[in-house]
């Protein structure tokens, strides 16, 4: 509740700032300083708010530093549309993509991007001292010496900036520099770069509404799968849960927690292996006989277990066959002395997904309808600029906001607000 300072008049209720900032959301109004003008001109917000006109401080400082009420309303949302049966128990998609944050590509530093703007101003320096001591054997006018000085002068000077800047680059555990918002980070996106943040979300496959979402400022979406899952299982509260992704998701220590949970994990398996693109025998043509632990080549030959190494985190093991020097085929499946195969110690879980993938090859199809077009509804709504607000735990805060009046917009869709505010009443 409110908690007015000893001193001036009371603070305004939370439950008419939220009020406030749904509408706002639901009519994509994010700003504070518009909220502020809808407040004192907009005939709905009047009647909404009992004509109070909270300032854009006011309105800006509620979102700033009621971070995790406004996360808790989302998932008490999201509750209540499983109380009124929009949701289902059996399948969720899940998915990420990339958010622009407050912050602009030059005031964010990588070390190849330090690297190419520190040569841009070397090469700058030089051209410019190399003009200057040409036209100095020309005898040019003052006033162009003095302006050949001055450049020189400042591009020393952003020398200097950009040094002091790689110190602090370096002292990050990622290596990587944002000035504006210092969460924000470079990320890969559809063959481009964003400075932004990764939104992860689990979308329901009944109605489509979002069950589950965090916002990370990891690019990569390979450890995010477990943790997503396993949300949007505690959200449904369900023994036994389907989850499907894409295959940037494939990680075999996620896909062996999710089973390990009671999530029966539907994602492809990449091809990162070059053998193919080579001519040479990739991993599949490798045949696993489980009752002898061994692998069979195309030659007809058995590679045999070596030993145990460990190899990023994982235990594996390792096979090949002393037969490949005699080998007819041999140029086609390695160069090097003989073909060694590595199988993880719980392969058999990445080999059951791969059965269960196989067993509906139309569950990709309904990941792509199910959780693609809840992004691109939700950057339609923010429009250019994406986030508001800076670092994780406030763009955590927003992104909840925009869930929330999305999942509004869909369950009114498709009940009407009158059964909703019947139940709530409940």
């Amino acid at each position: 509740k409110a908690e007015p300072a000893a001193t001036g008049r009371p603070g305004y209720h939370p439950k008419m700032m939220l009020k406030l900032y749904v509408y706002g959301y639901l009519n994509r109004v994010q700003s504070s300083r518009r909220l502020e003008r809808e407040a004192q001109r907009n005939i709905e917000l009047m009647w909404l708010t009992g004509r109070l006109a909270p300032d854009f401080k006011t309105i800006a400082d509620f979102r700033k530093d009621n971070g995790e009420a406004i996360r808790l309303v989302c998932r008490e949302f999201v509750m209540l549309c499983r109380k009124l049966n929009l949701l289902s128990d059996k399948l969720v998609a899940i998915d990420g993509s990339k958010f622009k944050a407050v912050n602009s590509r030059d005031k964010n530093f990588t070390r190849a991007k330090m690297k190419r703007r520190l040569e841009a101003v070397e090469s700058s320096i030089e051209r410019y001292l190399t003009e200057l001591a040409e036209a100095d054997q020309n005898e040019p006018a003052a006033d162009d010496a003095k302006t050949l000085q001055d450049k020189v002068a400042k591009l020393r000077e952003e020398m200097a900036r950009l040094k002091k800047l790689e110190v602090r680059m370096l002292e990050a555990p990622d290596k990587q520099l944002s000035l504006t918002d210092p969460d924000a980070r470079s990320m890969k996106s559809r063959g481009t770069g964003v400075v932004g943040y990764n939104v992860q979300s689990a979308v329901d496959s009944k109605h489509h509404l979002i069950i589950a979402h965090q916002v990370t400022n990891v690019g990569s979406d390979r450890s995010q799968l477990s943790p997503m899952a396993k949300e949007a299982k505690a959200v449904l509260d369900v023994e036994q849960l389907d989850a499907v992704a894409d295959r940037g998701y494939y990680n075999g220590n996620q896909i062996r927690a999710c089973e390990q949970a009671g999530i029966d994990v539907y994602l492809p398996k990449p091809a990162t292996s070059p053998n193919k693109a080579k001519g040479q025998f990739d991993r599949s043509a490798f045949e696993y006989i489980e009752q002898d632990d061994e692998y069979e080549c195309p030659a007809g030959k058995r590679l045999t277990y070596r030993f145990t190494r460990s190899e990023a985190n994982k235990e594996v093991r390792r096979y090949w066959s002393s037969a490949c020097s005699r080998c007819p085929i041999k140029a086609q499946c390695t160069t090097g002395e003989n073909r060694r195969v590595s199988r993880w110690v719980h392969a058999d879980v990445l080999e059951r997904a791969q059965t269960r993938l196989g067993s509906r090859p139309d569950i990709m199809r309904t990941r792509r309808a199910t959780v693609e077009h809840p992004f691109g509804t939700l950057k339609s709504w923010m429009g250019s600029t994406h986030f508001q607000m800076k670092t994780l735990p406030r763009v955590s805060t927003e992104m909840s906001l925009h869930v929330l009046s999305y999942n509004m917009k869909r369950a009114i869709n498709l009940l009407g607000t009158e059964k909703i505010v019947a139940t709530i009443r409940v």
